[in-house]
């Protein structure tokens, strides 16, 4: 039998995109498909310069094999600030260097700019827990050598998070809200879940949304056309300068979404008056429709609901998927029916006392999200007779 072999590759170029794509998604694309884990995808973040290392995303990425068969593979970026990641750390990076250490550069598994769940260990077969062991290892190895002073698995599932804590790395967990379609035939039947307050609510915030003639359509496939694109990068650089001052995606990013993998995206626009005024870019995953980035140019009431949930809820239940997870943050989505669910990191940190610092810490913030996830739990905008058709709260999934 072939010894395996680790490598580390500074484009996903040069990595085959059948190899790589074996391991991203084991029982093929109609099992366990996640768009962002796609050849596809990472390459149009390298290719258009969106993650590269004049950005500050040095694509550093793990392959695991045995002779020409592929075993594994991390997505795996060098890192020389924390943006574009929605774990955020900046504070150790402070901390650390108050203490006179040097946090940057450090190694980042995780997809650039996209706050979504997703194996790290990336196993070209299924629950692979021989091959998941030796690319942790493999990874936290690569961090040693390199020098860095962290390794952060970002947005894991669960069970890659217990691995890595029983491995010894540091174990962190935090909050989003996704919508769960149990099955519904129509946007009636979810509305007739909800309490008559939220209900009633929830219908008077989609008919203001459109009002003003505002017009919504779904875009998708051979659909997408590059004027279709420009107005969205529009309303994205607008939104994107708004929140953090530069955007993260070039123009050329979308167009080659366009170019590779059309039949994964899902571009929601409104018009009025013949004129693009607003748009929602989403993934469709193989049970999941994720809601990405959203922009606008002209501010309507409503209108970022409609587009970034209710539409979104309105396609899963028309392609029969399973959930709605609409990215990082938002408490303001469980009143629109989107319920807490638990996101997990770990954390590979070189210095011993800094770990110390860091464990502590993250030992308190488990308990207040933890906290904050009951609460929520308990807020929920079902009627009570649904409850037990709603999605389980935290500490019962888990």
């Amino acid at each position: 039998m072939s010894e395996r072999t680790a490598r580390v590759f500074q484009s996903i170029a040069d990595i085959p995109a059948d190899a790589w794509n074996r391991c991203a998604h084991p029982s093929g694309p109609e099992a366990d498909y996640n768009p962002f884990l796609d050849h596809r995808f990472l390459a149009a973040l390298e290719a258009s310069g969106s993650a590269c290392p004049e950005t500050g995303w040095h694509p550093f990425h793990l392959f695991l094999s045995e002779g020409e068969e592929p075993i594994g593979a991390v997505p795996m970026y060098l890192k020389s600030h924390s943006r574009g990641e929605y774990v955020f750390d900046a504070g150790w990076a402070a901390a650390l260097e108050r203490a006179g250490g040097r946090y940057y550069p450090k190694l980042q598994a995780s997809v650039p700019f996209t706050p979504a769940t997703g194996p790290r260990l990336l196993a070209a077969q299924r629950a692979d827990e021989e091959a998941e062991a030796q690319l942790l290892g493999a990874a936290v190895e690569v961090a040693s050598q390199t020098g860095v002073s962290s390794l952060h698995f970002t947005f894991m599932p669960e069970g890659q998070w217990r691995r890595a804590g029983q491995a010894g790395l540091l174990q962190r967990i935090d909050t989003q809200f996704h919508w769960e379609n149990p099955g519904y035939a129509t946007f009636e039947d979810f509305l007739a879940a909800l309490s008559a307050k939220k209900r009633k609510n929830v219908r008077r915030e989609r008919r203001e949304a459109t009002t003003h003639d505002i017009q919504v359509e779904w875009l998708t496939g051979s659909d997408l056309a590059e004027r279709h694109w420009d107005s969205f990068y529009a309303f994205y650089r607008d939104t994107s300068a708004r929140k953090w001052g530069a955007p993260y995606l070039t123009r050329r990013f979308f167009s080659l979404l366009s170019e590779t993998m059309p039949e994964r995206v899902l571009l929601i626009l409104a018009s009025r008056g013949g004129r693009h005024i607003a748009g929602a870019l989403n993934f469709i995953g193989s049970g999941t429709l994720f809601g990405r980035n959203w922009g606008c140019i002209e501010d309507h009431r409503f209108l970022h609901f409609e587009l970034c949930y209710y539409q979104a809820m309105d396609f899963a239940i028309a392609h029969g998927l399973q959930r709605v997870e609409a990215g990082a943050q938002g408490p303001h989505k469980i009143a629109r029916g989107y319920l807490p669910q638990t996101t997990y990191s770990a954390h590979w940190v070189r210095d011993e006392g800094f770990r110390d610092a860091v464990r502590r810490y993250l030992a308190q913030e488990r308990s207040h999200v933890s906290q904050d996830m009951e609460w929520i739990a308990d807020h929920a905008p079902f009627r009570k007779a649904d409850a037990a058709a709603a999605p389980p709260s935290p500490q019962e999934a888990g």
